[in-house]
């Protein structure tokens, strides 16, 4: 185990497997992550509904490849078009009850890495889409007194 968060949420491990036969190999292949570095920064996002700071991503939709997610997750959270993601492998958990599924469970992640220039922050700030979810931005280095997703912030580590 690498890390386990306050609602008892495990992850497991990180672990390369080839993007493109991921989704076969690996079931259930659940969502998309990706750290974000701004230069030397880590950027985080404000989860309004999980009340913490967090990596961004989502969801896998219905016939989307793990690429597709990340790519659509980047575009809504902090619309980022034209970056090159990195990806950095499969991330495993064993998941407590939530609001997707409510047993105990293991699940996979795919894990992507980008680093962007810091003048694409006034377009960031101008472009993403979903500030519903994604309340504000911060760099890590500057958060205190909010809490960060312990699993999300382990996973920073995968970006160097």
């Amino acid at each position: 185990m690498i890390v386990k968060d306050h609602k008892g949420n495990e992850l497991l491990d990180v672990f390369f497997v080839d993007e493109e036969t991921a989704q076969q190999k690996h079931t259930p292949v659940t969502h998309a992550l990706v750290v974000v570095k701004v230069g030397e920064e880590y950027l985080m996002g404000w989860n309004r509904w999980r009340q913490c700071w967090e990596i961004f991503g989502g969801c896998i939709e219905e016939g989307e490849s793990l690429r597709q997610c990340i790519v659509r997750e980047g575009y809504e959270e902090l619309g980022l078009e034209n970056v090159e993601y990195q990806y950095l492998g499969l991330m495993y958990y064993h998941m407590a009850p939530g609001y997707f599924n409510p047993q105990w469970h293991e699940e996979y992640g795919a894990l992507y890495g980008v680093t962007i220039q810091e003048t694409m922050m006034e377009a960031i700030t101008r472009k993403r889409s979903d500030k519903e979810e994604i309340e504000k931005l911060a760099f890590y280095s500057q958060i205190t007194g909010e809490s960060i997703a312990a699993i999300d912030e382990k996973l920073l580590e995968f970006w160097k």
